[in-house]
């Protein structure tokens, strides 16, 4: 694995180093999730792709630093991290929490070739979530009814104590976004998602499409919120494909001739 930079190597891993790629793949982790979620798919696509993985504060190595208490300070932070790296045509990919992550990231850089969310419902969509308000038993029985946590570990009380604070703020992010109804990304925009999800329905998801001014697409495979680990397959071939056409498309915000990150009518939303 490589770590690089100076602040940046807080935030990204690189658990295979692609020194010469001619793309670059983004990936945001899940509430309460950390970058070792993502090592099989950097271990999935080719030496030509740059796998770049977030590590979110409050977890793993970063377990000594303070969590962020919503998606837009994630966001602008991973933004002005990513700033920082070789210009490549890039795809943003985010499960969970890390979809809308990916897609606040998205309109702060907008420098994404393409964004493909996962298990997430739209940004401007509404739900009266406080999971994050649970006592600890049963915000770890939500936890483990989604699947997706090697709830294992949990047996221990220290690792307990210290996923849970990570699991709880991510949630609370999570269920006190509000994505501006009016927010563009200018980017295609992919969506895939569980039939079974119990946190997105097919409808909250085809609502990505008023997120965007390119392109939509939403492909539902059977299961539920952690559907990606039993079809790893077939969302590597999903991300594949969008890092192919990335790879032929116009990929700089210069090159697109925008002067700042895609918003809509006007800027104005787990």
């Amino acid at each position: 694995m490589s770590i690089t930079g100076t602040n940046s190597d807080r935030w990204l891993r690189r658990f295979r180093p692609a020194p010469a790629a001619a793309r670059r793949l983004v990936c945001f982790p899940h509430a309460g999730g950390s970058a070792s979620f993502y090592r099989p798919v950097a271990a999935a696509h080719p030496p030509g792709i740059d796998v770049v993985v977030l590590q979110y504060p409050g977890r793993q190595d970063r377990y000594r630093e303070q969590c962020l208490p919503t998606v837009e300070t994630y966001a602008d932070q991973i933004a002005e991290i990513l700033r920082g790296e070789p210009e490549l045509p890039t795809v943003y990919f985010g499960h969970s929490m890390g979809a809308s992550v990916a897609f606040e990231t998205a309109l702060r850089t907008g420098s994404a070739s393409a964004l493909v969310v996962s298990g997430r419902r739209a940004p401007a969509t509404r739900r009266a979530e406080h999971f994050h308000r649970l006592a600890d038993a049963e915000l770890l029985r939500e936890v483990e009814r989604l699947g997706g946590t090697d709830t294992a570990m949990l047996d221990d009380a220290e690792m307990r104590r210290l996923a849970l604070h990570a699991i709880r703020n991510d949630y609370r992010a999570a269920e006190t976004y509000r994505g501006r109804p009016e927010a563009q990304v200018d980017c295609p925009v992919v969506a895939l998602i569980g039939d079974a999800d119990p946190k997105a329905t097919l409808a909250e998801v085809d609502r990505w499409r008023e997120h965007t001014t390119a392109a939509f697409r939403r492909k539902a495979f059977p299961g539920g919120h952690f559907y990606l680990t039993a079809h790893a397959a077939a969302v590597n071939r999903e991300i594949s494909g969008e890092l192919a056409r990335a790879g032929r498309a116009p990929h700089s915000r210069q090159d697109r001739g925008a002067t700042a990150p895609r918003t809509g009518i006007s800027a104005a939303s787990s």
